[in-house]
């Protein structure tokens, strides 16, 4: 008897962040074309969140998808320790003069999560190099840096991270800065410490899977400020705000204090391909030179540099760059911005906020991740053929930047009829 595809996949295949005892077959998709997607059945899908925020410049990008093709009858794969290649050393050569602060070196890895282990890695192992003991790391509450468990232990305890409680590493939390109040408990938090300080991770101006919560600049800088006057490194994850989702290139180019690493994933190949990188200033490179060879950074991945990936990478930074995209992704902000003051009319829409290319809102009062609203508000989007995953009764949109202006009308409706049916 044949099967279907989902039928299939729903045998054999265990999906993320999903219970499987309580879900339906999957939608199996067979193509893609800038912000749509096609399932089996012929229908055409708008994905509203880039595909978990990875698809920056639509799906089958055909630069994209030419530079992929080119590299992968070229060099697919090589050992990066003792070799290198093109596409590396163009991606580095390119992408680091364009981060915020002075980013000399790149690191390369295979995802968000291992770009932030190796983030912390070089954190904690640079105090080691030159003998200072310092082992207290700052993080945020409602944070979220990935699923391994250097991320998970940077990560705020939550239900997702319960059972691994007793195995992660100790990490003082301070509130998000998004508003005074916070902001000065923060403050306090820090002054409190007794330890000296290693360094300090964070999402520069949005939390993501925390429920898209945004601080101001200014808010952010103060508590990054104080960490920098005590000595600490700044670990700035821009996995999910980096390559023009925010109104900036990088989220951190609207801060004062710039991050000594950068953590980045998702949008740096247009989500395309698997890639991290974690970019660090000089000082930081520096204390791992040395005739002592256990002062070496022990870390690697088999995928370490892949030469397809970075070719994505590079072709990827072709689009972001290219003028074109800077008006799309301004042209999405002003109608983000337009469609805030129809959403304001619903007084059940609440917290309504925007980021550049991202806006939130809140269904009722509070945010929760495991609200009873959300399969509520997931099956009414799944029904149009809309793809707007959201976080607990939290709805946002993070298109990609090619998404038309029909597609994005199309979100804003589905948006506003599910208010009107409550």
């Amino acid at each position: 008897m044949n099967q279907s595809l989902a039928e299939r996949s729903h045998k054999h295949i265990w999906q993320p962040f999903t219970q499987m005892a309580l879900v339906d077959e999957p939608i199996p998709m067979v193509s893609g074309n800038g912000a749509t997607l096609t399932d089996i059945d012929g229908n055409v899908w708008i994905d509203g969140i880039s595909s978990w925020w990875t698809c920056s410049h639509g799906h089958a990008h055909p630069h994209i998808a030419k530079r992929v093709s080119e590299q992968i009858h070229t060099l697919e794969h090589v050992i990066f320790a003792g070799f290198t290649h093109k596409p590396a050393i163009e991606l580095a050569e390119r992408l680091l003069p364009v981060l915020p602060g002075e980013m000399k070196r790149m690191f390369f890895s295979d995802n968000g999560s291992t770009a932030v282990e190796v983030g912390m890695k070089m954190c904690f192992q640079y105090w080691f190099n030159i003998d200072q003991k310092r082992t207290t790391l700052l993080a945020f509450h409602d944070s979220y840096h990935g699923d391994t468990f250097g991320a998970m232990s940077a990560a705020d305890r939550s239900a997702f991270s319960e059972p691994f409680h007793p195995f992660l590493f100790d990490v003082t939390f301070l509130p998000y800065p998004i508003c005074e109040k916070t902001l000065n408990e923060g403050l306090k938090i820090i002054n409190e410490i007794k330890s000296p300080i290693a360094g300090i991770i964070y999402e520069p101006l949005i939390q993501g899977a925390g429920g898209m919560k945004m601080c101001k600049p200014q808010q952010l800088d103060t508590i990054l400020q104080h960490v920098k006057q005590l000595g600490g490194i700044c670990i700035a994850d821009e996995v999910m705000v980096g390559f023009g989702r925010t109104e900036t290139l990088f989220a951190s180019d609207q801060l004062e204090v710039k991050p000594d690493i950068i953590c980045l994933s998702k949008g740096l190949t247009g989500g395309t391909m698997a890639l991290g990188a974690t970019c660090c200033a000089q000082f930081i490179y520096d204390a791992f030179l040395s005739q002592d060879k256990l002062k070496t950074f022990f870390h690697g991945h088999s995928f370490t540099g892949n030469p397809v990936a970075c070719s994505a990478a590079c072709a990827s930074l072709d689009l972001l760059l290219d003028p074109e995209t800077l008006q799309k992704r301004t042209h999405i902000m002003n109608m983000h911005n337009a469609f805030q003051s129809k959403l304001k009319s619903y007084p059940i829409a609440k917290n309504i906020r925007q980021s550049g290319t991202i806006i939130a809102f809140e269904v009722g009062d509070g945010a929760s991740y495991f609200a009873t609203l959300r399969d509520q508000i997931w099956e009414h989007f799944k029904s149009r053929h809309i793809i707007l995953r959201p976080l607990g009764n939290t709805i946002y949109i993070l298109p990609p930047f090619c998404i038309t202006d029909q597609q994005l009308e199309t979100i804003y409706s589905a948006i506003l009829e599910f208010l009107e049916s409550l």
